[in-house]
C-alpha cells in the first residue's frame, strides 16, 4: 500500500502541496506544478487581476487535473475572510478552504484571535478549514477543539525563505497533536527546509515562493519533490539519537590483527 496521509478523509499520497502565484509565465507555472508531482494546488480568488486573465488562469488550473485548495489570501477581518470563503466555495465547488487572516502587515503573521473566530464560523457552516497559523501550541489546540482536522503552521513568515525558525515549537505541536494532519506552510526556501519538516513528522509542506521565485522553477520543483520523499523516509527510519561525545562507528576490540609482539 502506498504511503499516504488524509485531508478531511481524502487520501493524499503527494506530500508536496504547491501554489500558483508569482511564476514568470503561465507556461512555467504549468510545467513547475507538473514537475512537483503534487495532487493539490492552491489558488487565490481575490488576486486575479481581470475577468479575461482570470478565465485563462482557471483554464490552466483545470488543465492540471489537480484538486484545488482555494485560499483567503489578503483578508484582514473575520467578515472579509468568511465572505471570500463563501465566494470560493461557489466558484470552485469545494468545501475546502485554506484560511488566511493576516494580523500584521510587516511579517504577514496570522491574527490568532480572528483566525480562531473565523474558523469556528466556517466549520459551523460546513467548510473543511485548513487554517494558516503560527507555530503556537495553544492556538493549534484551540483550532483543533473547534473541529479542525488539518493545521498549517508556518516555518517562518511568508516569502522569507528562512526555513524552520523554531523546530522546538513545530516538534511540540507534532507530539501534542498526534492525530491531526499537519502541514508546514510558509517561509521555506530550500529543499532541505522541506526535508527537515518531514523529518519532524509533519505530513506535508505547502510551497509557492520557494519554487516560483527560483532561477529555474521547474528544476526547483523537482528538487522539493525529492526532498519531501527523503524527509518522509528519514522519519519512518527513525534517526539515531544525538550524543554529546564522539562515538566511533567501528568499535576497537583489542589490538590490530597485524600487531606483533
Amino acid at each position: 500500500m502506498r504511503d499516504h496521509f488524509t485531508i478531511y478523509g481524502e487520501q493524499i499520497t503527494s506530500r508536496l502541496l504547491i501554489g500558483s502565484a508569482l511564476y514568470p509565465s503561465p507556461a512555467v507555472m504549468s510545467e513547475a506544478i507538473a514537475a512537483a508531482g503534487s495532487q493539490i494546488v492552491t489558488v487565490s480568488l481575490r488576486r486575479q487581476q481581470s475577468a479575461a486573465a482570470g478565465d485563462d488562469f482557471w483554464q490552466l488550473i483545470k488543465a492540471t487535473g489537480l484538486k484545488v485548495l482555494p485560499n483567503t489570501a489578503g483578508c484582514h477581518s473575520v467578515k472579509e475572510a468568511v465572505t471570500l470563503a463563501h465566494m470560493c466555495r461557489e466558484v470552485f465547488a469545494t468545501d475546502w478552504i485554506k484560511l488566511e487572516l493576516i494580523g500584521d502587515e510587516y511579517n504577514l503573521q496570522p491574527d490568532p484571535f480572528a483566525l480562531l473566530e473565523a474558523t469556528k464560523i466556517l466549520i459551523d457552516e460546513g467548510f473543511k478549514v485548513l487554517p494558516y497559523c503560527t507555530d503556537d501550541l495553544v492556538l493549534c489546540q484551540r483550532l483543533a477543539d473547534v473541529g479542525c482536522e488539518v493545521l498549517m503552521p508556518w516555518g517562518a513568515p511568508i516569502g522569507t525563505g528562512k526555513g524552520l525558525l523554531n523546530k522546538y515549537n513545530l516538534k511540540t505541536i507534532r507530539e501534542r497533536l498526534p492525530t491531526l494532519t499537519l502541514i508546514v506552510d510558509a517561509g521555506l526556501g530550500l529543499p532541505s527546509h522541506a526535508c527537515q519538516a518531514l523529518e519532524l513528522g509533519y505530513d506535508a509542506v505547502l510551497l509557492n515562493s520557494a519554487i516560483a521565485g527560483a532561477g529555474c522553477p521547474v528544476t526547483m520543483s523537482r528538487a522539493f519533490k525529492a526532498a519531501v520523499t527523503a524527509g518522509r523516509l528519514a522519519y519512518q527510519a527513525k534517526a539515531m539519537p544525538e550524543k554529546d561525545v564522539a562515538s566511533p562507528s567501528t568499535p576497537t576490540m583489542g589490538m590490530p590483527f597485524w600487531h606483533q609482539q
